[in-house]
């Protein structure tokens, strides 16, 4: 059966237009169509938050962390002086849980699948880890690859970007975990996490 992921994960994330960088936008869309196919999503709205969080999708938690990272961006230009790459922010926000394309797919009904790819769809591998490979893939810049690795610690460079990212993700998750079970962050991992 034929989707039309790329309609999907325009409308999913208007915050794509704010990518000034045409080529990097492109990327974006195609990483997360690649994805979407290989795991044999039919909605790109089924793919859950996390593996036991299913009350929010990882369309709103992937548009939550871009939000805040850009404001962050935005503080750190304003207040202190910074010069943030915008377009390498919102790509890698966009980017870092495409992964959980491949990740989540034993996690959800039979029913939001048709036929996952098993030499992609799995959950041995973390979403960071497929995430980044999918970006490098289908060509994104070094500066959003690198930021795509956010929890696990894998890239040993961390740069003004990439740490944008990686605490626009934990205040999402902190705001996720804490509405729908009513723990930190930090307990969800401790409990929960696959990848510790």
């Amino acid at each position: 059966m034929a989707h039309d992921y790329r309609a999907q994960v325009e409308a999913a994330f208007p915050e794509l237009a704010d990518i000034g960088n045409d080529d990097l936008r492109e990327r974006v869309i195609e990483a997360w169509c690649l994805g979407l196919d290989r795991g044999g999503w039919r909605d790109i709205e089924d793919i859950p938050y996390a593996w036991n969080i299913h009350e929010v999708s990882n369309v709103e938690h992937v548009r939550g962390v871009t939000r805040i990272a850009v404001r962050a961006a935005e503080e750190q230009r304003d207040f202190h002086g910074a010069d943030p790459d915008f377009d390498v922010v919102r790509a890698a926000c966009l980017l870092h849980d495409v992964g959980k394309c491949y990740e989540y797919v034993d996690f959800v009904d039979d029913d939001a699948l048709d036929d996952p790819d098993p030499e992609y769809a799995t959950q041995e591998i973390p979403h960071s880890l497929s995430g980044y490979a999918l970006a490098h893939e289908v060509g994104c810049p070094l500066a959003v690859q690198r930021a795509i690795p956010h929890f696990i610690g894998e890239i040993p460079t961390r740069t003004l970007e990439s740490e944008l990212v990686k605490s626009a993700n934990s205040a999402s998750s902190n705001a996720i975990t804490q509405a729908a079970m009513g723990i930190s962050l930090q307990e969800w991992v401790e409990r929960y996490s696959q990848t510790q």
